[in-house]
């Protein structure tokens, strides 16, 4: 099993940056791929970044060249830059793991993943 926490999350102005992390514990060596997703209010949740553990990533293209997403210590930290935060960027995050080996571009798209984080607020305001 595999426990995942993020923090982070806060209230900030457009154009400003903000780091969120995704600390996993338990059985961390299962994990192949992460995920941040994100869901604002009234809308579908969407994968915005996902990483696997052989260092591809993929973003969606809402945040491509905004959003950066890296990992440390073997996959135990996931992290998620927020560079020139936008409006539409306001919303829950919450990061995602499963231990399937494959790549960072199916698990973008995966809805149920078996390992998922209660989710960090981000607020952007103009």
């Amino acid at each position: 099993q595999v426990q995942l926490m993020e923090s982070g999350g806060g209230s900030v102005q457009v154009g400003e940056s903000l780091t969120l992390s995704c600390a996993a514990s338990g059985d961390t060596d299962s994990i192949y791929g992460m995920v941040w997703f994100r869901q604002a209010p009234g809308k579908k949740r969407e994968g915005v970044a996902a990483l696997d553990r052989d260092g591809r990533t993929t973003y969606a293209e809402s945040v491509k060249g905004r959003f950066s997403t890296s990992q440390a210590n073997a996959m135990k930290t996931l992290y998620l830059q927020i560079n020139n935060a936008q409006p539409e960027d306001t919303a829950m995050y919450t990061c995602a793991a499963g231990e399937s080996r494959l790549t960072a571009k199916w698990y973008i798209l995966q809805e149920g993943l078996p390992y998922r984080g209660q989710g960090t607020q981000v607020s952007v305001s103009s």
